[in-house]
């Protein structure tokens, strides 16, 4: 029997699922799969975090598989999933909508739970899928006859990781997926030796469980998939989310408490207390607000994250320099928040042309400046250090004149928030950009702490905002939440 610290007791005292709970979730279960198995065409599984006994109590969340035979086509699996998913949850009551990954699937509300009703092809082994889905049931499989010594490890390891923002292998989140978490606990034999371990690691580290990896990978952390060797199943780990893991590792050996599991509610901030911070800046805050791109995370996430890019490079070559940005998307509306040190310039800006001895390029350049009316040339063309410069009018003064303008279009934003920046977006400058909607992501922006450092700027009563946002498990009077923003540091 493992003796555990006293704090690690009460933790678990509090995240582990009740008898009532269990009840519900493997009654709903048990029951779904039975409806997919008298259908005749299907074979239901019960798979993810319920099936491995690794949920933290007030997750409401379950995953029901349905296996079909190889033989059917890709079009057929998809006509007969969702016809069978469809039939499945009315049965029960549930009310659903059709989600789309690989292919699409149901999303049902059954008795209070969330449950996603998912076909795929069953299959012999992992090297014989034919869509990703397919890999989950040998996962379920591998996990559950491993786990079960270490299921207390797993939901303090995931407890741990949520309550810090570290845990969902989403596009917003780039953390830890369940499964990586099983698979750590696992291979570290406990939650305590994982922590002692991971306080050392570094990018690039590769854990091979089954030691059968079949390529190479790039990622920070790579922990080969056991039922899939050419698979990694931490390529979701951000940099920053693995530097955060390990920084929370070393914290918790050094001073354990409380506060690692569950951090005191957030702070949010009102529309004054944001006048009050920005004056205390004295730098200038840009907020673009549009509609959310009608399609799923997976695709959203990462064209917002690569049109901020875009936007921000647009900023610096204009001269406005970028101290920090961030992005947050909700079902409807979207945001970007950009914090500028210069947002205002002089009328004159340098141009800097090719060398002297570039005849032909020269030649050019110094034509092209000669002869121009469309332009103010304040002086040159000149030579400088061997360079030719000319001194041009700035076309945009300022950078709320820049991001009003059509050259935010003409960046490199994704394809789907083109689309919706085309219709209408609102800029805002300064305090207007606060905005009630998404005040936790403003507050978290402008109070950014990583996980560890926001444990200790807590305990010493400095923490002035906090994070909002992540997997919040609905247990009375506790504060699970993650960063709910993503920033990219300029």
């Amino acid at each position: 029997m493992v003796t555990r610290p006293a704090l690690e007791e009460e933790v678990l005292g509090i995240i582990r699922p009740g008898a009532s709970e269990r009840e519900l979730i493997h009654g709903v279960a048990g029951r779904l799969v039975g409806l997919v198995d008298q259908s005749g065409i299907a074979t239901g599984m019960i798979v993810g975090s319920v099936a491995r006994d690794t949920w933290i109590r007030g997750d409401r969340d379950l995953d029901i598989f349905m296996l079909f035979s190889p033989d059917l086509s890709r079009e057929q699996l998809e006509e007969q999933g969702l016809g069978l998913a469809r039939s499945v949850a009315e049965s029960l009551g549930g009310v659903y909508h059709e989600k789309y990954a690989e292919h699409p699937y149901i999303h049902a509300t059954i008795e209070g739970l969330k449950v996603d009703i998912v076909p795929c092809y069953r299959v012999p082994d992992a090297s014989s899928i034919r869509s990703a889905v397919d890999r989950t049931p040998f996962h379920t499989l591998y996990i559950k006859e491993r786990i079960g010594p270490f299921t207390d490890d797993v939901l303090l390891l995931k407890q741990f990781m949520k309550n810090n923002g570290v845990y969902g292998s989403d596009q917003m989140t780039e953390g830890f997926s369940g499964y990586l978490c099983e698979l750590l606990i696992f291979h570290y034999k406990g939650f305590t030796r994982l922590i002692d371990a991971a306080q050392s690691w570094h990018p690039g580290i590769c854990i091979d469980i089954g030691g059968h990896r079949s390529k190479e990978f790039s990622e920070p952390l790579v922990v080969v998939d056991p039922v899939d060797p050419g698979r990694n199943v931490s390529a979701s780990v951000s940099l920053t989310k693995l530097c955060e893991f390990i920084e929370l590792c070393r914290g918790y050996l050094e001073d354990p408490g409380r506060e690692f599991f569950f951090l005191s509610p957030a702070i949010i901030l009102d529309r004054g207390r944001f006048c009050e911070e920005l004056e205390g800046r004295g730098t200038f805050f840009y907020a673009i607000y549009f509609a959310t791109p009608p399609y799923i995370e997976e695709i959203v996430v990462p064209q917002l994250r690569k049109s901020l890019g875009a936007i921000c490079s647009l900023l610096s070559r204009h001269e406005f320099v970028v101290s920090r940005a961030g992005y947050e998307m909700h079902e409807d509306r979207s945001v970007f928040l950009i914090e500028l040190l210069v947002d205002s310039l002089p009328p004159v800006r340098r141009h800097q042309g090719p060398p002297v001895w570039a005849f032909q390029n020269a030649g050019q350049f110094t034509r092209k400046y000669l002869d121009t009316d469309s332009i103010r040339v304040f002086s040159g063309p000149y030579i400088e250090n061997g360079i030719y410069i000319v001194e041009l009018e700035r076309t945009y003064r300022t950078a709320a004149d820049l991001l009003r303008s059509g050259e935010v279009l003409g960046t490199g934003i994704g394809r789907h928030v083109r689309e919706v920046l085309s219709g209408t977006y609102t800029v805002r400058t300064g305090v207007d950009c606060y905005d009630q909607e998404f005040s936790g992501f403003i507050s978290s922006f402008l109070n950014k702490t990583s996980p560890h450092l926001k444990i200790r700027k807590q305990r010493m009563g400095k923490d002035r905002s906090g994070d909002t946002g992540g997997d919040a498990s609905g247990i009375s009077g506790i504060d699970q939440s993650g960063d709910s923003g993503r920033d990219t540091i300029r």
